[in-house]
């Protein structure tokens, strides 16, 4: 009988520690809620996009390209370059729907050139270029332009 009691008092004596060594879950809730709270505080500050103060880096790469729609000068400001001709297609409708006339080109590697404007003078593609560049921020940050020599 005295080894029962032993046993049971021994059993009860590993449960009450064992209890009180688990979290409780008001501790759990307690730490979640401050974390929930950090999050809307963090969703409620804004972050705005800083565009650069100038686009005027002059990047211009010289090729020659095939016109499969539209028309072009030695200046072309390039929103976009594609490997697969749908994807080129799809940009050119893009812009098309609002209000510009989109040329579609290829050169010798195969790569569809989206051209969103064209002229006879450097000075003037790119200043299109940049402003096409902070109409459009950061969409066609990328933008350049072709030299159709």
């Amino acid at each position: 009988m005295k080894t029962k009691i032993i046993l049971i008092s021994a059993t009860l004596s590993a449960l009450v520690v064992f209890d009180s060594c688990k979290s409780k879950e008001s501790a759990y809730k307690a730490a979640y809620e401050a974390a929930k709270q950090k999050e809307v505080e963090t969703v409620d500050e804004v972050v705005p996009v800083e565009k650069p103060q100038s686009f005027s880096m002059d990047r211009i790469q010289k090729e020659k390209v095939t016109v499969l729609e539209g028309a072009i000068k030695q200046y072309n400001v390039v929103i976009g370059s594609f490997s697969i001709k749908t994807n080129a297609v799809k940009e050119k409708e893009r812009r098309e729907k609002d209000g510009y006339m989109v040329s579609l080109a290829q050169n010798s590697n195969g790569m569809y050139r989206v051209i969103i404007a064209s002229f006879d003078d450097k000075a003037s593609a790119a200043a299109e270029r940049d402003r096409i560049k902070d109409k459009y921020y950061p969409e066609y940050k990328d933008a350049w332009i072709l030299d159709n020599n």
